[in-house]
């Protein structure tokens, strides 16, 4: 069906950077919500289709990483040979707060608006960089946007269907054609 987005079911979870110990840990760049939310998910996997699996056997914070400890994984070498790696989680282990997505849900999402069903281009990114995300949209014209996940602009996110809804806020999707003819 047309407009239906194919979930990814493995989605980043962190990559390896470095063994701690002698025991088997390794250090975690944390590529999702955090250290709560994996040890909730339980187990990683080694591959975006899945993989080999490993539990996770304790994982804790240390600054912006995590420390990880996998079932099998018990001493320095077998960490080593992790090194590296991206480790992925099942989304059929994750359980997300209503209304909450992954990123890699957002992108390729349509841009609508809630009002006219204009649509105003796809998510070509989601960033986190202070207080509430920044999506980026590619209009059909080629030309960017960025605005403001915030309620007050983004009134549903529907990935399972591909579409955002947005209310625009004057000036922030407007094609301000005047100021571009200037430049040309």
């Amino acid at each position: 069906a047309k407009g239906v987005k194919a979930m990814q079911k493995y989605l980043e979870a962190g990559k390896v950077v470095t063994t701690h110990g002698v025991r088997g840990e390794m250090k975690l760049e944390l590529w999702c919500d955090g250290v709560a939310f994996l040890k909730k998910v339980g187990r990683l996997y080694t591959t975006p289709q899945g993989g080999r699996c490993y539990k996770i056997t304790s994982i804790r914070p240390q600054g912006q990483m995590a420390l990880l400890q996998l079932e099998g994984v018990s001493d320095m070498d077998a960490a080593r040979a992790l090194r590296g790696q991206v480790f992925y989680f099942d989304r059929d282990d994750a359980t997300l707060p209503a209304g909450k997505w992954y990123v890699a849900d957002l992108i390729g999402c349509e841009v609508r608006d809630a009002d006219t069903g204009k649509v105003y281009g796809v998510v070509t990114s989601v960033d986190h960089p202070g207080a509430q995300d920044i999506y980026t949209v590619k209009a059909p014209s080629g030309k960017e946007y960025m605005f403001p996940g915030v309620d007050a602009f983004l009134k549903e996110r529907n990935p399972p269907e591909g579409y955002l809804l947005v209310t625009p806020i004057p000036g922030l999707l407007d094609d301000d054609f005047d100021s571009e003819r200037e430049e040309e």
